[in-house]
């Protein structure tokens, strides 16, 4: 038998880089521990757009909607 390696994987991947992704919020590859993002700095970042509803669909105010629905 020869001493020749058989990689099951490239390089790259056998040395822990990160397969794809990029953080979301600061565009460095993402980390295992913190999928999809790079840190929990990020990660807390983008939990704070949530709650701060920072992530929010536009719309359009239907008039008079409001008063189709009597008070509580």
């Amino acid at each position: 038998m020869s001493d020749e390696k058989i990689v099951a994987f490239p390089p790259d991947v056998q040395k822990g880089a990160p397969k794809g992704g990029k953080c979301p919020i600061c565009k460095k590859p993402s980390a295992q521990d913190y999928k999809p993002f790079c840190s929990k700095r990020c990660a807390d970042i983008d939990l704070g757009k949530w709650l701060g509803e920072g992530y929010r669909l536009p719309s359009e105010e239907v008039p008079g909607y409001d008063d189709d629905f009597p008070d509580e």
